[in-house]
Formats: C-alpha cells, structure tokens, sequence
C-alpha cells in the first residue's frame, strides 16, 4: 500500500534552517507529482510546495519563495523541503503529499520559536 512517512522536523530559531524529508513507498514514485503542504495550529493546512514528476518544474507558496526549495530523487523515492530562514509563522505540521493518489504521510512538527 502507498506509505509517506516524513522525517527531519524539530524546533529551530528563527532565521534558522531545517530540512524535511519524505520517504516514499508502495507506488511508482517517478510518475507522480510530490507535494508539501502545512497546518497551523487553528488554521487550515495549505500548499507549500509541489514538484512535477521530473523534478523539472517546481511551485511555490508566495508566503515560502525565495526560503524553501523542494526537491526529489527518484532513485531512492524521496522528496525533500530544505526550509531556510525559517520565520516563526512557519510553525506547523508539515505533510508529505501524492496528489494523485490523495495520500498523506502522517506528519512532522516543525517549531520556529527562540
């Protein structure tokens, strides 16, 4: 079955750097498109970042460009989120997402606090 299991949250200052990964299984992983999404405490979650089956093309949140790059490596079916100055609005559960398979991995808390 499709299993997304994200890793490499945790708590930083802001201005700080994180990066998330995704592990991918069950499905052709060089098929589809891998997405980042969030929730915030009392707010819905949201799109962060998604990423073309390729790697080629890459979408980002207006709230993130220019902080966060995605990226995937088909080889080893996985998708990352390098998160560099980190602001404490960033402050969320970040999830691992195939859009086209409607899965979800469970989820990895990430704290921008000082």
């Amino acid at each position: 079955q499709v299993q997304l299991v994200e890793s490499g949250g945790g708590l930083v200052q802001p201005g700080g750097s994180l990066r998330l990964s995704c592990a991918a299984s069950g499905f052709t992983f060089s098929n589809n498109i891998m997405s980042w999404h969030r929730q915030a405490p009392g707010k819905e979650r949201e799109l962060v970042a998604s990423i073309s089956n390729t790697g080629r093309v890459t979408n980002y949140a207006d709230s993130v460009k220019g902080r966060f790059i995605i990226s995937r490596d088909n080889a080893k079916a996985t998708v990352s989120l390098q998160m560099n100055s980190l602001k404490i609005e960033d402050t969320a559960v970040y999830y691992c997402k195939a859009p086209q398979l409607g899965s979800w991995g469970p989820g990895t808390q990430v704290t921008v606090s000082s």
